[in-house]
């Protein structure tokens, strides 16, 4: 059977894997289960091998002209007052490439859509390996069978569960997260702006390059499931838990429920034992999630595409291809998940005194010399790869 592979996802990992199998001669199908391309999200970094892979697919300028032009990160209090200021500069903790995850997913579906044939609005129900392909089954689609299947659709993978399930750990932080997108207001500017409140809650505000403002209600909760709850009762839940935070948290919480975007999530790392099992792998979030605390979730997605299929186009055996795609990889997965459980903490103070040695801190790191020394602690490990080359025909 020839190399017909079906991707289930077209987020980022899932159009940039499809993007390249085609340069290797092979054919993809995407599906998704949305009804169009995913267009929410907020922030996303192009840095170290991640940006390296987008300058291979030609795409570099393309990405430049969709940044949120962000100038950089400002730790504020209270009443406004300036504590810390990191500028966007390289691949530093604040990267110059910073585009909304919206962005560079429309990007790559419309790179990708005049060659790929992708299916919205469906989703695999089964999956059934056979001696030369795996035979799948839809929840609205008739019946295929490919000769592989690679699942790229998130942290959250529905059809990871029908391979991996007994493989499959997460590992979590006890940190929750919202994002959504709120109005623009007068106080917005081209920094974004952290503000920490006690009890351990962090606002964030970012300029976008659509005339909003993407807002980020971050928290450490000891109770789990959070997630879990129905759409109406984690906004509630959070205008509770935010309610007397003070800064401009009154404005955004006023806004949350207008949103058009909002999302709500546990945040956490999956942890699979092997990538692969038969003719089925995974890729991206799906089997490495390294959470947004390590910075380096698109790296990560666009590196394991890119690396996947030239492994595929390396070896006749889907077999080998796999080991050596999970060789090159783990090391690098490895570095990324090396995420402390301190972390979060140190990020989200408790006490009034724990915010302000928190300030101090970060704004202590501004000063270059100190600068140099933390960096590797600051500065997600997106280069800790040696990139292959994949000679692709034409």
């Amino acid at each position: 059977m020839s190399r017909t592979i079906l991707i289930s996802g077209a987020g980022i990992a899932g159009p940039a894997l499809a993007y390249w199998l085609h340069r290797h001669g092979m054919t993809a199908t995407v599906i998704e289960r949305a009804p169009e391309p995913r267009l929410g999200g907020q922030t996303v970094d192009l840095r170290g091998a991640g940006r390296t892979v987008i300058e291979r697919m030609g795409l570099e300028q393309a990405a430049r002209d969709r940044l949120t032009q962000e100038e950089g990160l400002r730790f504020v209090e209270g009443r406004n007052r300036i504590r810390a200021s990191f500028g966007a500069d390289g691949d530093g903790f604040v990267t110059e490439l910073e585009i909304l995850r919206g962005e560079l997913a429309e990007l790559l579906h419309e790179h990708t859509r005049d060659d790929i044939d992708y299916v919205f609005g469906d989703e695999i129900t089964g999956l059934t390996e056979t001696g030369d392909g795996v035979d799948v089954t839809f929840r609205n689609g008739a019946d295929r069978r490919f000769a592989l299947v690679v699942l790229a659709d998130g942290f959250r993978s529905r059809t990871r569960d029908l391979v991996f399930a007994d493989i499959a750990r997460t590992r979590s932080f006890g940190l929750y997260t919202a994002y959504f997108t709120i109005p623009r207001s007068e106080s917005d500017e081209r920094w974004a702006r952290w503000y920490n409140a006690t009890g351990r809650r962090v606002v964030i505000l970012r300029p976008d390059n659509r005339g909003t403002t993407r807002a980020t209600l971050s928290f450490l909760y000891p109770r789990p499931g959070l997630d879990r709850l129905r759409f109406p009762a984690q906004q509630d839940f959070l205008r509770r838990h935010y309610a007397d935070a003070g800064w401009e948290t009154p404005r955004v919480l006023d806004a949350m429920g207008d949103s058009p975007d909002f999302y709500f999530e546990s945040v956490g790392q999956m942890r699979l034992e092997h990538w692969s099992r038969g003719r089925i792998a995974a890729v991206g979030d799906a089997a490495y999630c390294a959470s947004p605390l390590s910075g380096m979730g698109t790296s990560l997605a666009l590196v394991g595409a890119y690396v996947l299929a030239g492994e595929l186009s390396r070896h006749p055996d889907h077999r080998d291809a796999f080991r050596a795609y999970e060789t090159i990889m783990r090391p690098y997965v490895t570095q990324a998940q090396n995420v402390s459980w301190f972390a979060p903490r140190l990020a989200s103070p408790k006490t009034r005194t724990g915010i302000r040695l928190l300030t101090t801190l970060a704004g202590l790191a501004t000063n270059p010399t100190i600068s140099r020394l933390t960096s590797r602690f600051t500065t997600p490990p997106a280069d800790a790869i040696d990139l292959p080359s994949y000679p692709t025909p034409g």
